[in-house]
């Protein structure tokens, strides 16, 4: 599948640089042409020459080392290259690249990378836990790197928990899905609705909720990447907008209600992903309300419209799609609220679960239908849950076709 695919594989001093030979193999084996940069700490680990033999190509360790072409080897690299991974990304190349230090070969050919780099982070569990670490990571993905995250396991430093690099199956299944997507939603008209919406109390206070976003702009980019014309609805996040057909920006619950049902009856899917707020203010204070002497404030709260539902009302022959955000009887209130909005799928989300539901970068959800049965999707990363989804997307929308 990676057949005419030009990959670097960038590996870094960590005992996980052993499993980057299993990663170089199964490219090879995929007929892409692989080259391999190598950090000096990584020769210590593995020897330059047992990638050269698994990728049949020299191996890169030094930035001054004698080129084979007359070029700038490190800025060619990076210009002819199809993705850079780096496996394993310890805290150290993470630092580097998240803060523009360019001081060998690897750093300096990503800083001239205008090609998709994805980290396979792997390291200790409290560094890879440590705030700066994880400042540098949010960084970097929003820059728009991309991660595959490292899973919970025996380290090799005798503790348990996060840190592990990722199985080589895995990344190779990653570089297959952001190099050669599948293009089983083209032509699909899909409209996604994301983030939270707000509801003024007056000038300066409005109620929302924890929602980022971050759920719904990963099946947006997912979709379109995938073929879909996607028109994307969304209320004010503070993470980097998707490249889709269409975006609308709105604030209020009323708003999203409004752009939602002018574009329905255009769409062939609706997946309504955004955590709107239930209730708005009765009244909405044309100024600023003045803190006063009571040691209280009643604010008198009325309903907002259910956008779910009455798309659900409206159906004519889209599949629709719900999320379910749920602290407690997770199944019993995603079924319920399938059956009473007419959903054709509803994906059931335990926020009280650790990395899960609002503002993580990882979920773990549930797919229910309507027949009964469901399917858990794994914990991992949300651009993957979001493919998970999409795949069930796909095939009720080729039921409907039928």
């Amino acid at each position: 599948m990676l057949k005419g695919k030009h990959i670097v594989v960038g590996v870094t001093g960590g005992i996980a640089a052993y499993k980057a030979c299993e990663l170089v193999s199964r490219l090879s084996k995929q007929q892409a042409t692989v080259e391999v940069v190598m950090t000096e700490a990584a020769t210590s680990f593995v020897n330059p020459e047992t990638f050269q033999a698994l990728s049949r190509n020299p191996v890169i360790t030094s930035l001054f080392q004698s080129v084979k072409y007359w070029e700038i080897e490190h800025i060619s690299l990076a210009q002819k290259t199809d993705a850079v991974i780096i496996a394993p990304a310890t805290a150290n190349i993470i630092g580097k690249i998240a803060n523009g230090i360019a001081d060998d070969f690897l750093s300096t050919m990503v800083m001239a990378s205008t090609v998709p780099v994805v980290l396979a982070p792997a390291m200790n569990t409290q560094m890879y836990e440590n705030p700066v670490l994880q400042r540098n990571l949010e960084l970097l993905k929003s820059y728009g790197y991309h991660f595959v995250d490292p899973c919970e396991g025996l380290l090799a430093c005798g503790d348990t928990g996060r840190g592990k690099m990722a199985d080589p199956a895995l990344l190779e299944e990653y570089l297959v899905s952001l190099l050669m997507p599948k293009q089983d939603l083209a032509g699909q008209r899909i409209l996604i609705t994301a983030g939270p919406t707000r509801e003024e109390i007056d000038p300066v206070r409005y109620i929302t909720n924890y929602s980022s976003g971050k759920m719904g702009y990963a099946l947006a980019e997912m979709a379109q990447k995938r073929g879909a014309l996607v028109t994307l609805v969304t209320g004010p996040c503070q993470i980097p907008v998707p490249e889709v057909n269409e975006v609308v920006s709105v604030l209020s619950t009323e708003e999203m209600l409004q752009a939602v049902m002018i574009r329905y009856e255009q769409q062939d899917a609706v997946i309504k992903a955004a955590a709107v707020a239930d209730y708005r203010p009765a009244d909405r204070a044309a100024q600023k309300i003045k803190k006063q002497d009571d040691s209280s404030m009643e604010l008198t709260l009325v309903k907002n419209p259910d956008i779910l539902w009455e798309l659900g009302k409206a159906k004519n022959n889209q599949v629709l799609v719900g999320f379910a955000a749920e602290t407690e009887n997770l199944i019993e209130n995603a079924a319920s609220k399938m059956t009473r909005k007419n959903l054709d799928l509803i994906i059931a989300n335990d926020l009280t679960q650790p990395g899960a539901g609002f503002n993580h970068d990882t979920n773990q959800v549930t797919l229910l239908y309507p027949d009964g049965h469901s399917q858990q999707i794994p914990f991992g990363e949300k651009k993957k849950i979001a493919d998970s989804i999409l795949d069930e997307i796909s095939r009720l929308l080729d039921g409907k076709i039928v």
